[in-house]
């Protein structure tokens, strides 16, 4: 490999044809759309950074997403795909979850280490939102 050496002026002259090589994040919805973009570096930072800024994230596909320990409280995710996602320790407070696909999804009771029992289960249902009869 060679080595170049320029002026300060030069390089000032180019350095807007330099094309940076950013990776970023798109979350989509069900149809394909993007509905939030982030430059973080893992799903689980982009959306906790889309839930933080208020983003909608209704219909948000989502699946087998490791959300393990995302911060989610309040969030929209009405009608997301949440099949398959790891959702260990993740904080739902207040997330609302109405429609959403849980199909395999991940969950664990207090501390995260443990499945929930069966005690727990009604609980955590009114936790999600779903009235037990």
């Amino acid at each position: 490999m060679k080595t170049l050496t320029i002026s300060d002026e030069t390089y000032e002259k180019i350095k807007g044809q330099i094309k940076e090589d950013t990776k970023k994040i798109e979350i989509k919805n069900i149809d394909g759309d993007v509905i939030y973009t982030s430059s973080k570096p893992t799903l689980k930072e982009a959306v906790e950074e889309a839930v933080g800024c208020g983003a909608n994230l209704y219909e948000a596909n989502l699946c087998e997403a490791n959300l393990s320990e995302a911060n989610l409280y309040e969030a929209n995710l009405c009608e997301a795909n949440l099949s398959e996602a790891n959702l260990r320790k993740a904080n739902l407070y207040g997330a609302n979850l109405r429609g959403a696909d849980l199909y395999g999804a991940k969950f664990y009771g207090q501390g995260g280490d443990e499945k929930l029992t069966k005690k727990q289960v009604p609980e955590f249902l009114e936790a999600l939102g779903f009235e037990i009869i």
